[in-house]
């Protein structure tokens, strides 16, 4: 849970111990965040967000052990309330539909930048309905490939919806695309229901999955 400084708390599980130090000291540089575990495995994984209760884990896909859908499976049970951002060299369009199904807030690639990360961390961890997703752009050309795509968003809605995935709040998107937060109401409306949607979540998991992104 959030310590009592009200910094962010993180556990931090990858079997490269230089991978994970760097990371560790990177996010001690941000006042809002601190590393409360670390692990090398899915499992340990699993026990330290039992024992920790923290606001994010981050988990490397590629470790021994049990696979990272079981892991992310376990952790979604278990401490339902602990956002999970996964982190991988890779970026297999099969695994990221996957693991955001089973419950994974964010999907991120280990090339993206110091603020990308921190920005993701941030935003997973102040909204239960965020989900965010960095990957090749071919990543989703393939994602969902076989199956059949829902209504065309228009170029609007699509840049709303894109927006939406970097965790833009009703506000931020509406400065962004110079409209009214009304305008932006009325566009996530018409968004959910040629997704069939239920939520801003569910509404990009479905554009991801169907190729719209």
């Amino acid at each position: 849970m959030t310590d009592a400084g009200g910094k962010l708390s993180i556990v931090l599980v990858d079997d490269h111990a230089l991978f994970r130090e760097g990371l560790r000291q990177l996010l001690s540089y941000e006042t809002g965040c601190t590393v409360v575990a670390e692990g090398a495995t899915g499992a340990e994984a699993v026990q330290l967000v039992r024992e920790h209760d923290p606001d994010v884990l981050l988990l490397d896909v590629e470790m021994p052990g049990q696979p990272a859908l079981r892991t992310v499976e376990q952790v979604r049970q278990g401490t339902p309330r602990t956002r999970i951002v996964v982190l991988t060299m890779h970026d297999d369009p099969r695994l990221v539909q996957e693991l955001l199904s089973r419950g994974a807030s964010a999907f991120l690639t280990k090339t993206i930048g110091r603020e990308q990360l921190l920005s993701a961390i941030r935003a997973v961890a102040d909204a239960t309905d965020t989900v965010l997703v960095s990957v090749q752009r071919s990543t989703f050309a393939q994602i969902g490939r076989d199956e059949p795509a829902p209504s065309l968003l228009s170029p609007r809605e699509l840049e709303v919806l894109q927006l939406l995935a970097q965790a833009c709040s009703n506000a931020q998107i509406a400065e962004r695309l110079f409209i009214t937060e009304g305008t932006v109401k009325r566009h996530l409306t018409n968004i959910y229901g040629k997704l069939n949607a239920v939520s801003r979540v569910d509404a990009i998991r479905k554009a991801a999955s169907a190729n719209i992104l």
